[in-house]
């Protein structure tokens, strides 16, 4: 089985989220969230989420081409969780370009950028609401 993993927020969940998930998931049997905890969230990225955690937690499970959740807790944690799960890919959205290649020098898994939904973004969801 090729297991795939990847990291975020997941924010006011969106088809742009759908898309990325769908397409990661395309990348092997089994797919792994790691999603972005309420105090990483705050203290290392300086964003406030709409949803809490185990809310957002609650949407991703209930999409099909997720097969886990576990928590991310910090910027160190791909490494050890690439290693633990038996990751064989590690997918990010292309904004992230190069930025995870380590994952790839220091593990087996091979790092993945996919094309993000152009047309979509919480931070545009969330500046449009201001309005």
């Amino acid at each position: 089985m090729k297991r795939v993993i990847t990291y975020g927020t997941f924010d006011l969940l969106h088809y742009g989220h759908i898309n990325l998930l769908r397409r990661a998931k395309e990348q092997g049997d089994y797919l792994i969230v790691a999603l972005s905890t309420d105090e990483f969230n705050w203290k290392e990225k300086q964003k406030k989420c709409y949803f809490d955690y185990e809310k957002r937690k609650q949407l991703l499970e209930a999409i099909r081409y997720v097969d886990l959740v576990i928590p991310e807790e910090g910027w160190g944690q791909k490494v050890k969780d690439v290693v633990e799960y038996h990751i064989d890919t590690f997918v990010m959205g292309d904004d992230w370009v190069g930025e995870f290649d380590f994952v790839e020098e220091q593990t087996d898994a091979t790092v993945v950028y996919l094309p993000r939904t152009p047309e979509v973004s919480t931070t545009q969801i969330k500046n449009n609401l201001k309005l």
